[in-house]
């Protein structure tokens, strides 16, 4: 599993961030203190770090120009402040994202850096379903099978999630963003389109009360 490190000093955006990666499918550790997080980067192998600016004891420029790996990092931070940016960048970061984002966004820029640094597969599959998140396709025993980008996203997410019970709210906050304020009504409709369109209405059930999971293709 990809593991992923969180250096972030406020606590709730820490948390926040972790959940985040923990619905995307990846591992994390977090840590709150520069000093610390450098050690962690030089003395464990991780696949991506997500590294703050501001933080105690040794900014995220710092550590970035002293770790001695070539793990990849985006750079989080609360400033607009273009210089910083070109800084992070020139110091070696793949990315840089602004406080406060959506969930989406994040897990996006963390799938391309990964995707670049060839540490994630583009190609997943599910009996005789076969996604392509690289040019965005879905297959079904070699037929081209079209759908909606929110429906791809939701069969991707699920597809990375086998045999997982997930939430409504999980799905809205990871596919919607946190900023979607309608109901999770939306959710049901997606799903009955994913359902029929893929024949999946014994394999992806309802959970009462909870959600959906996607049960493992051998329990179908």
């Amino acid at each position: 599993m990809i593991r992923i490190l969180v250096v972030e000093d406020d606590i709730n955006i820490a948390k926040m961030i972790q959940t985040t990666i923990e619905i995307g499918g990846y591992s994390s550790v977090s840590c709150q203190d520069g000093i610390k997080a450098l050690e962690l980067i030089n003395s464990n192998a991780f696949d991506l770090i997500l590294l703050d600016v501001m933080l105690p004891g040794m900014d995220g420029f710092q550590i970035i120009s002293r770790k001695t790996n070539d793990t990849p990092v985006i750079f989080i931070t609360a400033k607009q402040d273009v210089m910083d940016k070109v800084t992070g960048l020139k110091l070696g970061a793949e990315d840089y994202i602004v406080k406060p984002f959506e969930a989406m966004e994040l897990l996006a820029r963390i799938e391309v850096v990964l995707r670049r640094y060839n540490k994630e597969g583009h190609l997943l599959t599910y009996g005789d379903i076969v996604v392509d998140t690289s040019v965005h396709s879905c297959q079904q025993n070699g037929v081209n099978v079209n759908l909606t980008p929110k429906e791809f996203e939701l069969l991707v997410f699920f597809i990375r999630h086998v045999d997982v019970a997930i939430t409504r709210m999980q799905l809205l906050s990871t596919i919607w963003g946190y900023e979607f304020e309608g109901e999770s009504r939306t959710v049901d409709i997606h799903i009955q389109q994913l359902r029929k369109k893929l024949n999946l209405k014994t394999k992806l059930v309802t959970l009462p009360k909870l959600g959906y999971r996607l049960n493992k293709e051998t329990d179908a």
